[in-house]
């Protein structure tokens, strides 16, 4: 894992130099603390930046790099998991290497295949190649998503890298906040791809491919979550499907332990991150390290599973206790390496455990990230299947103990909360048909925060989110199964555009670690697409061909465990007797009405009311954190502008210390 960065011609009036790209680098010293570089092609019309995390081939990896006659050069954020296999192929095809990076498979690859090279890689990858010959710039964003990669025009030319902190040196003015941005992050929890939460900076949309050539910018995508029609699926037996699933995860698994320093793993002590080091200790020879992480309010940890397989496998383990202050605290920092808003605490505490992966001398950890999409794992699916069985049958007598057999810790009996959920799950109830039905439950609890938005906001916003995302589905969606559907909205979403990123890649290298993904094979996920989507959730019981290939090697309490999702304290984070300064500064009536996306008193009535302990709902607990994260960007990125591009974490520091 690294850092790219770039700048490219738009017009032969531009003239790209060696400074301006080393103006971008500082900013990304903490994905890449092992080594910079640049490359400034003779023409003056490209210029490509490194900063590098030093994983393979420690001696000879350094970017950029380039093809036997240097015509080819490319900077590269990730990790091709293949390359071994790829370089022995590209070998028989005469291609010469002078390094043992699996960077240097792609220019050889590219020579090869030309724009096809990407499907030939199995990683995750951000990449920037340049095609001397044909004057051609290529923008690669990995298939899920995992890794980042954005860009902006200012004035005649194109800047790109791998954070947007590094494109401020070379901006004129500071960005603003897009008003559209925010309403699909108080929506669907972040922006969605191409957008950022700055206007006119994007991103490269996860499968996507940008070709810059004679000052002209093409979009294309090479790769996409794809279902079959329903009845269309595998026809093999459970039994050898779990088998296939099993030996598919342990190759993906294998693969990612590739590296020339240690490798560890996350473990929650949940199914997906149990599996995944029981994984790794079959098909590694090394003694594992693993990382967890604990909190002090009971109800989020899971310290007695994380022991249980800790003492199961025989694995190290290091783990921290996450508590509200700490979160708190870090909160400010977390937004700086975010750069959005989010509506969840969750990221804090995930920068926090990387820290103790960096802190043991580890740079690469693998994570169980991805098994729920891929697989069929989020309680999220199974609202959907009840929710469909109520619009199919509205009068049945078993619709309340569905929800009591998929919440079994919530306390449902009473008037008010049978009130409540009654009017929660019957939301779009009319017609269960329509495009984006297994979400809609999220998407408007979620778009109650909206209420906050101020006057100026909801002037300035055009077109309902949530019409805009269900108008840009495939054309095939609709023949897809309802659970498919579910499936490709989640990873499209949330998955894609926050668990990657938010809570992801930026909090992973904020301490300088490599997270990889094995369930995220594309693999896997094409394997699984294929798969009967009543072996991905058989009744209620969810990822059931997943667990029926993992059951001889994990303990059965830890198959047949209800489902915790992973979360973090986000009001009572900031309402202890001694909240930071910064919380009060931000969400003060003067910089509310200054910074103007919010109504200040109905945020003051908020926080009044979280400090009480009356802010208890969902809605309140993510407008706090939405509504801070957003007055925390607009502080670091357009308010403290000139010093953040000054320095990484100028800004962030300054805030933090009084």
């Amino acid at each position: 894992m690294c850092g790219i960065t770039g700048i490219a011609a738009l017009s032969t009036q531009a003239n790209i130099n060696e400074t301006d790209v080393r103006s971008m680098l500082p900013p990304l010293r903490h994905r890449g603390p092992d080594g910079s570089g640049v490359y400034v092609d003779p023409s003056r019309r490209i210029g490509l930046g490194h900063t590098r995390l030093s994983i393979i081939d420690l001696a000879g990896g350094a970017q950029p790099m380039h093809n036997e006659d240097q015509t080819v050069w490319v900077t590269f954020n990730g990790e091709i998991f293949n390359y071994l296999e790829l370089r022995e192929t590209l070998l028989k095809a005469d291609h010469s290497f002078h390094s043992h990076s699996d960077t240097e498979v792609i220019v050889h690859a590219y020579e090869q295949y030309g724009d096809a090279f990407v499907q030939h890689l199995n990683g995750q990858f951000a990449i920037a190649l340049w095609d001397g010959n044909r004057q051609r710039l290529l923008l690669v964003r990995d298939r899920v998503g995992i890794l980042p990669l954005f860009y902006t025009r200012q004035g005649d030319r194109l800047l790109f890298a791998s954070e947007i902190k590094a494109l401020l040196p070379q901006l004129s003015t500071a960005p603003s906040i897009s008003p559209t941005a925010l309403d699909q992050i108080f929506t669907f929890w972040a922006p969605r791809s191409p957008n950022t939460l700055f206007e006119n900076i994007f991103q490269v949309t996860p499968g996507h491919m940008l070709t810059l050539e004679n000052g002209r910018l093409h979009e294309s995508s090479y790769w996409d979550w794809h279902f079959p029609e329903q009845d269309d699926y595998r026809r093999d037996s459970d039994t050898e499907l779990a088998e296939q699933l099993y030996q598919l995860l342990a190759d993906a698994t294998r693969i990612r332990l590739r590296a020339d320093v240690p490798v560890g793993a996350y473990l929650s002590g949940g199914l997906d991150s149990s599996a995944l080091v029981a994984l790794i200790c079959k098909h590694s020879n090394t003694q594992l390290k693993t990382f967890s992480i604990g909190f002090e309010e009971q109800s989020l940890d899971e310290s007695v599973f994380q022991q249980q397989m800790v003492a199961h496998l025989g694995v190290e383990n290091s783990r921290i206790i996450s508590l509200n202050r700490d979160i708190a605290e870090d909160f400010p920092a977390t937004i700086f390496h975010a750069e959005t808003a989010i509506l969840r605490t969750a990221p804090a505490p995930m920068r926090q455990l990387s820290g103790l992966v960096r802190a043991s001398g580890y740079k690469v950890v693998l994570t169980g990230e991805g098994a729920d999409e891929a697989l069929g794992g989020y309680d999220l699916f199974k609202e959907a299947k009840i929710r469909q069985f109520w619009g199919r049958h509205p009068q049945s007598e078993w619709r309340p103990l569905l929800l009591k057999t998929l919440y079994p810790y919530l306390e449902t009996s009473g008037t008010q909360a049978k009130a409540y959920l009654r009017k929660y799950y019957s939301i779009g109830l009319d017609n269960p048909g329509q495009p984006g039905f297994s979400h809609l439950t999220r998407w408007f609890t979620t778009a109650q925060c909206k209420v906050f938005f101020s006057q100026d906001l909801n002037a300035a916003l055009r077109e309902d989110a949530i019409d805009r995302l269900t108008g840009q589905l495939p054309p095939a969606f609709g023949q897809w199964h309802a659970f498919n559907k579910a499936q490709y909205l989640e990873a499209k979403t949330l998955m894609g555009d926050y668990l990657l990123c938010s809570q992801g890649d930026r909090m992973l290298m904020s301490n300088s670690v490599e997270g990889r993904f094995p369930f995220l094979d594309h693999r896997v996920i094409e394997f699984a697409n294929r798969l009967d989507p009543r072996l991905k959730m058989r009744a209620l019981n969810e990822k059931y061909l997943f667990k029926q290939a993992m059951k001889n090697q994990l303990p059965r309490q830890i198959i047949e465990r209800h489902k915790q999702p992973y979360r973090a304290p986000d009001i009572p984070a900031f309402c202890s007797a001694h909240p930071p300064a910064y919380v009060d500064e931000m969400l003060s009536e003067e910089k509310l009405k200054h910074y103007g996306y919010f109504d200040a008193k109905k945020v003051g009535f908020l926080l009044k009311k979280a400090r009480c302990g009356n802010a208890i709902a969902y809605k309140d607990n993510m407008a706090l954190v939405g509504v801070l994260s957003t007055q925390l960007c607009h502080y670091f990125f357009i308010e403290q502008f000139s010093r953040t591009i000054r320095a990484t974490d100028g800004a962030c520091s300054s805030l933090t210390s009084h």
